[in-house]
């Protein structure tokens, strides 16, 4: 099996994928310091058209993915407080085998948010 790293966002506001929204990759290094990998958007699924890291680019290690949700839920016609409630969600996470397959999706309203490790 070849590791990788992918996401999933879901809109459950309205019960749909969240279309282009932005996110970035970040690897923190033992000290704290963050160094971006990337920055994606996701497609019409939900999903990044490319993996957040692929079998050559996975390492073991402390990993951030940052949400831009406030952005993504301004672009909707919503009754919203400014500055809104979420504006970034980071999820931080370990990889300890970079053998593994590892999927962190987001469900996600302007409010709440919830993650978990998928398959």
């Amino acid at each position: 099996m070849s590791g990788k790293l992918s996401t999933h966002v879901l809109d459950t506001v309205h019960g749909c994928p969240a279309r282009n929204m932005q996110l970035e990759l970040w690897a923190i290094a033992s000290i704290g310091q963050k160094q971006l990998v990337k920055t994606l958007y996701t497609n019409n699924d939900g999903r990044t058209d490319e993996l957040l890291l692929n079998e050559s680019e996975i390492k073991v290690g402390i990993y951030e993915i940052c949400f831009y949700v406030g952005d993504y839920f301004k672009g909707y016609a919503l009754s919203l407080p400014q500055p809104s409630f979420l504006t970034v969600v980071p999820v931080r996470f370990g990889i300890a085998d970079a053998s593994n397959r590892y999927h962190v999706p987001l469900l996600v309203s302007p409010w709440a948010y919830s993650t978990y490790r998928g398959s």
